[in-house]
């Protein structure tokens, strides 16, 4: 019975590891997707990195959030 909780336990581990590696995996694909929207939206725009302070960048993002959000709620009706 020790070698069938060791297999298991092993197994566990595999397993754990695993999911590590997807969740780490999603991690980076979530920061590459921002990353992309941020440029596109930085491109798209002209604007300047120079002026993008982070008072400015919050800014900006809570604009273009809500413009989202109302898009959104429009194309629902």
């Amino acid at each position: 019975m020790i070698g069938g909780i060791v297999m298991s336990q092993s197994n566990l581990e595999k397993q754990e590891a695993k999911l590590k590696a997807l969740n780490q995996k999603i991690k980076d694909e979530k920061n590459k997707i921002e990353q992309r929207l941020g440029k596109q939206i930085i491109s798209q725009a002209n604007l300047d990195y120079a002026n993008l302070s982070n008072d400015n960048i919050k800014s900006l993002s809570k604009k273009v959030s809500e413009f989202l959000k109302e898009n959104q709620a429009h194309n629902r009706l």
